[in-house]
């Protein structure tokens, strides 16, 4: 458990610090000329003024100090300023402020199976030194490796698209900020042993991966090709009906069943073609 100290200031003890070793130096001159006690004195003084100025400590803004004394823990400083410690405490320098971390591009397979290139980068920082600091090896490389499994578990948790999987709720391709929030929730619940806050994660590089993307490229045009013909058939279908109800309420001309099939087959190939119509002037009838 994380056990935040305040301890005193460090500028009485560096004028303390001052005091002694200027005195070190007078005695020991006065002692060479005069007796041997002024330069034990001398000496007292210098040893103190050293072992003083051992438990002066510089703390810079959004850094930390873990205490430690002789392997028990004795608590982690986080104001910035000059501080007097015990002497006898080791401290260990630990940072505070935010890191970035780009992650390399992985090559995993997404649920339906398919090969997937994905990347994030992570916005994380320590948030309990005494983890941090104890509880793991190297919090850093913890926070690299467990990062990357958190992607891999993301990408191999959800399809690619919905083109395999109709019924897929999310995607990592439209998943959006859904998705970077299951991202952050898995990477807190991985690196809070280390004592880590995620702060963002985002998902920066998602595609396909070389040997299937051509594939999957097609595979996306003749899929919107096929919505869009759809909607082109809908649409034509709609006009064809009213024109013909139009034409049937108005009394404009009477059509028979022939006539009707013939003028509908007209209509879907000028409405639904790629290529504007050409027109035929029918000098006849229809039956002639």
């Amino acid at each position: 458990m994380e056990k935040v100290l305040k301890p005193m200031s460090g500028y009485l003890t560096l004028v303390i610090c001052l005091v002694l070793f200027i005195l070190s130096i007078y005695f020991f001159v006065n002692g060479v000329e005069q007796s041997i006690p002024f330069v034990i004195v001398s000496l007292l003084c210098f040893f103190l003024s050293c072992f003083f100025l051992k438990g002066l400590m510089i703390i810079q803004p959004n850094h930390s100090r873990i205490l430690n004394f002789f392997g028990k823990y004795v608590g982690s400083v986080k104001e910035n300023g000059l501080f007097f410690i015990n002497p006898l405490y080791t401290s260990q320098k630990m940072s505070l402020r935010s890191e970035n971390l780009q992650g390399q591009t992985l090559k995993v397979n997404d649920k339906m199976g398919n090969p997937i290139e994905i990347g994030a980068v992570i916005v994380w920082k320590v948030g309990d030194t005494y983890k941090a600091a104890y509880e793991v090896e190297k919090y850093t490389e913890y926070v690299k490796m467990q990062s990357e499994a958190a992607v891999r578990h993301l990408a191999v948790s959800f399809p690619y698209d919905n083109l395999e999987d109709e019924h897929a709720d999310i995607t990592l391709r439209d998943g959006g900020e859904q998705v970077n929030k299951i991202l952050e929730q898995e990477l807190s619940e991985r690196l809070a042993p280390a004592g880590i806050v995620i702060q963002e994660a985002r998902i920066t590089h998602l595609a396909y991966a070389s040997e299937i993307a051509g594939a999957m490229l097609q595979r996306q045009q003749a899929t919107a090709i096929v919505a869009a013909r759809t909607k082109i058939v809908e649409g034509a279908v709609g006009m064809v009906d009213l024109a013909l109800k139009k034409l049937s309420e108005n009394n404009i001309v009477e059509l028979d069943d022939e006539r009707k099939a013939a003028m509908v087959s007209n209509l879907m190939v000028v409405l639904c073609g790629e290529k504007a119509a050409t027109p035929i002037l029918n000098t006849g009838t229809l039956y002639n």
